[in-house]
């Protein structure tokens, strides 16, 4: 990996983890992620009319339908990712997500694709597994398990929707060149459309948002679809194994925010576990 490709990604991931900082802050619903898609455009029309003044094309098929299909599997993305945050603590979600979807891509070629499981990818495996244990915390206390489980459920449900919009949009970006700022803003563009007939009737709760947590919504607007394109950059001149596993050092660095700001219990426990899961995918790209 190049010096510029590892500043993309390394600077992706501390973006990354710091708009889901925020993001956990305002515990957003549906208006909330309406709010943030239409800012977002709005923030990087100027960044876009520049490219298409450049030559760059925003009315390909290929950019249309992966935008579209991107937007359905981003909005799945951020209305689990959103219940999660609300429901359970930021340092469990947030690595469970960004642990889980290299591990379901792992799973998916070694089971359906027959691709052989290496000493490596099996190595990535059990530290992938043993991290999701420290950091959940399992005991035999059927208690403790049941206050553990929607941390758990929305941690791996997001990781699977960040694996399926990962896949979709690698194929956009290596396959048929399309530039990440159409691909990114197109993929807002129409996730705002999806979510219109929504918020319609939630008029009070899109003033209450906008009263509430208009920077924060700002701030998100500008650091998420930043981190991604980033990450897509990266990925026109290194592969996919090797752009995922440095992009998820977001998994230190979330756990450690919300461990300090948010003051969540067993920060430390929860740092070693991530350590182990970033270790785990590691392992996995090198196989």
């Amino acid at each position: 990996m190049s010096l510029y490709v590892l500043s993309l990604v390394l600077t992706a991931a501390v973006l990354h983890a710091s708009w889901n900082l925020l993001s956990k802050k305002t515990q957003g619903k549906t208006p909330y992620i309406w709010l943030m898609y239409i800012a977002s455009n709005a923030v990087y029309l100027p960044l876009l009319l520049f490219q298409m003044n450049q030559g760059v094309a925003i009315n390909s098929p290929p950019l249309l339908w992966f935008s579209l299909s991107s937007a359905i599997l981003h909005l799945g993305y951020y209305i689990v990712l959103q219940k999660g945050y609300r429901r359970a603590d930021l340092s469990v979600v947030y690595p469970l997500a960004r642990g889980s979807g290299p591990l379901f891509s792992s799973i998916v070629a070694i089971v359906f694709l027959h691709e052989p499981l290496r000493i490596t990818a099996t190595l990535g495996l059990f530290l992938i597994i043993a991290g999701v244990l420290l950091i959940t915390g399992l005991s035999f206390k059927k208690e403790d398990n049941q206050k553990l489980l929607p941390g758990i459920t929305y941690g791996v449900l997001t990781g699977l929707f960040i694996a399926l919009y990962t896949l979709n949009d690698t194929i956009a970006v290596k396959t048929y060149s399309l530039s990440p700022l159409p691909l990114t803003l197109g993929t807002n563009l129409f996730g705002a459309v999806l979510l219109f007939p929504f918020i319609v009737s939630k008029q009070d709760e899109l003033k209450r948002e906008i009263k509430l947590h208009k920077w924060l919504i700002l701030a998100i607007a500008i650091l998420s679809p930043a981190a991604y394109i980033l990450v897509l950059e990266a990925l026109k001149y290194a592969p996919l194994t090797v752009v995922a596993p440095a992009r998820e050092t977001s998994i230190l660095v979330g756990v450690f925010m919300g461990s300090r700001v948010f003051d969540e219990e067993d920060g430390r426990r929860r740092l070693m576990a991530s350590g182990l899961i970033l270790g785990g995918i590691i392992a996995l790209s090198l196989s």
